[in-house]
């Protein structure tokens, strides 16, 4: 796999996937769309490159603006390629996940450090179809380096945040039902619940990109049999969407260096993985 690197003059440092309900940053200073051309198709929309703090910033919404894509069918290669192209060494992906236990409440921030994958065949889980073989390890898949920023800055801001947890990623677009949300809380003692993780996760180490989730809890998963409406999971997500921004607002000016290696094998992912 061979990443083309944009023009010079197009560059950034850190990437944000922005999740449901976070389509536009808000926050980035002197925006300008991208079009990025990929092997793999094209992204799920424009890439918005701009600075936050001085440090330059591409933007991408994961299911474009207006939520157009499922998340079946959303071209995770294509989106993490390109970021990769402009150059990005962080990526922060903000995510809107259930919860699967009662102390991880509606508007809170987790920010996990395992993932169980149950999708299924639909998604493109590699870079790598061949001729050359890969196994990336992803005994540790998110970046402990911004694992850490994002509590620390999150902690400052008196956010209520989850320094740990397992997320199980299903299929969808359907949400579980009873029986499976049992299983996903009582068999696999996952934490929260999502649709977006895998493959983007797996590609991010293929790329060898510092990324981290902050997952934001919109609602009990139904394993809780408590109903819940659409005007109270809009709420609680457009209540997380703007602190959300506020976070990655104070987080970016932290990450204006490299990666610290001594705590994230990010950037090495492909060191001893190629067959």
């Amino acid at each position: 796999m061979v990443f083309q690197i944009i023009k010079p003059e197009v560059r950034a440092h850190v990437g944000i996937i922005g999740g449901s309900g976070l389509y536009d940053p808000g926050i980035i200073e002197n925006p300008v769309e991208v079009k990025i051309d990929t092997p793999y198709g094209p992204t799920s929309d424009y890439i918005i490159v701009g600075d936050i703090s001085s440090v330059k910033v591409a933007f991408l919404p994961r299911h474009g603006r207006g939520h157009r894509i499922p998340p079946h069918s959303i071209n995770y290669r294509a989106n993490i390629w390109a970021l990769k192209a402009l150059g990005v060494k962080w990526v922060i992906s903000v995510s809107a996940i259930g919860s699967l236990r009662w102390d991880y409440k509606p508007g809170d921030f987790v920010v996990p450090d395992q993932f169980i994958d149950m999708t299924k065949n639909r998604r493109n889980y590699t870079f790598f179809d061949g001729p050359v073989t890969v196994h990336v390890s992803m005994a540790d898949p998110f970046c402990e380096d911004l694992r850490e920023k994002i509590i620390g800055v999150s902690s400052k801001l008196g956010y209520t945040i989850h320094a740990s947890g397992t997320y199980v990623c299903i299929e969808g677009p359907r949400f579980s039902t009873k029986a499976e949300s049992r299983v996903w809380k009582d068999v696999f003692k996952a934490d929260i619940i999502g649709m977006t993780l895998v493959p983007e996760v797996n590609l991010a180490c293929e790329a060898q990109l510092c990324y981290a989730t902050l997952a934001m809890v919109t609602d009990y998963d139904v394993w809780a049999e408590r109903p819940v409406t659409a005007e109270e999971v809009s709420r609680v997500m457009a209540s997380n969407i703007e602190r959300a921004r506020k976070l990655l607002y104070e987080l970016i000016p932290h990450l204006r260096g490299e990666p610290d290696t001594s705590k994230c094998s990010c950037c090495k992912a492909l060191e001893y993985a190629i067959v």
